[in-house]
């Protein structure tokens, strides 16, 4: 099995080099910089497995990185690292793409379960990718059609953007239509852990399916909150 191959982008030294120590340790290759502009090289010129960023570098900073690499059609899974712990700088890395976030100071152990899940729940798609080659299907649910091989979804014929884990999230739901899911069932299922206070992380992330799949996202007719439960994907309306 080839070794996975992660960039770490921290422009503080010592946190940088801890974190090489223990990737490393752990089996990974890694390629470490200083900033956001040797980041953006180092992705250029060669794709890694995962990337590791600090949301503060000079140069460019973890939030530009980040659009900037989405922007090119970079699906590689990110990591955010952030000193700050406000709802408002963690939402920010998740809609402008990351995969998920740790806040300073966060525990060795729990950077490397974080690395763990990303990169199997990345290996995992893969399989599912290849997999489905011989068992191709649409799933259609009114107006949306989702094409699990090739991972595109449309909406009244008009194509859809999401980033990776959007149309993970949004897969997992058109596969279990009417089923009820908890926020930690949610996380379990498409991010691959389960960690008291990060259910924001899917709130995010069902308001980013909202906001292009509904005709109004503060009225959803497709995505649905379950008072109390969870969410669900509304049953498919009969043909």
């Amino acid at each position: 099995m080839d070794m996975k191959k992660i960039l770490v982008a921290e422009d503080q030294a010592d946190i940088r080099n801890l974190l090489v120590l223990n990737l490393r340790s752990a089996g990974y290759e890694v390629t470490d910089v200083a900033d956001g502009l040797a980041a953006l090289a180092a992705e250029t010129a060669r794709n890694h497995d995962l990337l590791v960023l600090d949301l503060m570098m000079p140069g460019l900073d973890g939030l530009e990185l980040c659009k900037t690499l989405r922007a090119r059609g970079c699906s590689t899974p990110i990591l955010m690292l952030t000193a700050k712990s406000t709802e408002l700088d963690r939402v920010l890395g998740l809609e402008l793409g990351a995969d998920d976030y740790l806040t300073k100071p966060f525990s060795l152990a729990e950077l490397l379960a974080r690395v763990k899940a990303l990169l199997r729940r990345a290996d995992l798609l893969r399989a599912a990718q290849l997999g489905a080659q011989t068992q191709a299907s649409v799933l259609r649910n009114g107006d949306l059609e989702i094409l699990p091989v090739k991972r595109q979804a449309h909406m009244r014929g008009q194509a859809l953007d999401f980033t990776a884990l959007e149309f993970d999230l949004l897969l997992h739901f058109a596969q279990h239509p009417g089923h009820v899911f908890s926020r930690g069932q949610l996380l379990n299922a498409v991010w691959g852990y389960t960690h008291d206070g990060y259910e924001h992380t899917v709130t995010t992330h069902i308001n980013r399916l909202r906001a292009k799949l509904e005709a109004d996202p503060l009225r959803p007719e497709l995505i649905l909150t379950v008072r109390g439960a969870g969410y669900k994907m509304r049953e498919a309306p009969r043909a």
